[in-house]
């Protein structure tokens, strides 16, 4: 017999490059998935957000002694609240604008600045013939009756409403039965418990963040503006504090009607003054404060933020942009946060390890 070395089968290993090319393949396939039913998904995760951040309302009153049943009764009622004052502050500031716009108030206003722009073009050379056919176009009953149709079209969804809420009635239903589950679970699947929890506990984190500055910008943003003389002031500031929660670019929302009351209030001056405090108090407070704090509670990068915003406003629309972080934190949670093999990633999304390093 010749002795020889036993050579053992090795599994196949395929090249990174391939493996990297599957993944990115996987990826797009979800994303178109996600993008193509994204009038379902998104409503369904907006109601778990809610129940998530409402969530410790019913331990509360489970603590308390409540029965089981109050206890989630009083979850429903806090999140069905919570829901109906969002929508209800945005409807507000809608129709307060529209009775503005529809009355007769500013038609001189638009007039005089319609002259004060065809003079502006003269100095410049354009043609007023052509410069009146354009500003002859504009007129506030059509600018009343399109923001109007929006409030009509937005109210009008109670299709994706009722699913929103229903979905809710479901999930605080399971809500003490989903946290004995966990339990349950984690001696089998530690990291999978561990990974949902901190997207619960970092999803709250964000939303009370977002709260508390938002209300501190709407303070500010109130007061400038009845300094100012703009009318319905305590209306934009709760505007501005409902389009907080649309990381980085919210207060551009809320900066619009405003500066359009500015404008017609006091012409471009006023306009650009309303323009450059509401930047002023927006820009240090919401993109130079907040995302440190942010950063600090949810362990994303001021980039991330802002990148994940684009990201799912285009996979999710309007939802997206409101849901943007959640989404992604629920993203870090089941890919990142689920393997110990893919901690590393953990520093270059939080960016914690360059902060320690410095």
């Amino acid at each position: 017999m010749t002795s020889g070395r036993v050579i053992e089968d090795q599994p196949a290993v395929l090249p990174r490059g391939l493996i990297v090319l599957l993944t990115l393949a996987a990826g797009v396939v979800a994303i178109a998935g996600l993008r193509a039913f994204s009038e379902t998904v998104a409503p369904l995760f907006l109601a778990l957000v809610v129940a998530v951040v409402m969530a410790p309302v019913h331990g509360a009153a489970t603590r308390r002694g409540a029965p089981p049943w109050l206890a989630a009764a009083l979850l429903l009622a806090v999140s069905f609240g919570t829901i109906a004052v969002i929508l209800g502050s945005v409807a507000w500031a809608v129709v307060e604008l529209v009775k503005l716009l529809a009355g007769d108030t500013y038609e001189a206003q638009l007039a005089e600045a319609q002259r004060d722009l065809a003079d502006l073009a003269d100095r410049f050379g354009v043609s007023g013939d052509d410069l009146q056919g354009l500003t002859d176009g504009i007129d506030l009953g059509a600018v009343a009756g399109q923001l109007t149709s929006a409030l009509s079209g937005v109210l009008g969804l109670l299709g994706t409403l009722s699913l929103i809420l229903l979905m809710l009635l479901f999930l605080v239903m399971d809500t003490a039965k989903f946290g004995r589950a966990l339990t349950s679970t984690k001696a089998e699947r530690p990291h999978l418990v561990e990974a949902l929890r901190n997207f619960a506990g970092s999803t709250r984190s964000y939303f009370a963040v977002a709260t508390a500055f938002g209300l501190i910008v709407a303070i500010f943003d109130v007061v400038a503006l009845w300094v100012l003389g703009i009318p319905l002031a305590l209306v934009w500031g709760v505007l501005s504090l409902i389009t907080n929660y649309i990381p980085n670019v919210g207060f551009v929302l809320g900066l619009v009607p405003p500066a359009l009351l500015g404008f017609f209030e006091g012409g471009w001056q006023l306009a650009v003054w309303v323009i450059v405090i509401y930047s002023v108090i927006n820009v240090v407070i919401q993109s130079v404060i907040q995302p440190k704090f942010v950063g600090d509670a949810v362990g994303l990068s001021a980039t991330l933020t802002f990148v994940s915003l684009v990201f799912w406003s285009w996979v999710m629309g309007p939802l997206g942009a409101l849901l943007a972080v959640p989404l992604t934190l629920f993203c870090k949670a089941l890919l990142v946060d689920i393997d110990p093999a893919t901690q590393w990633a953990v520093p270059l999304i939080s960016l914690e390890g360059s902060k320690r390093e410095d």
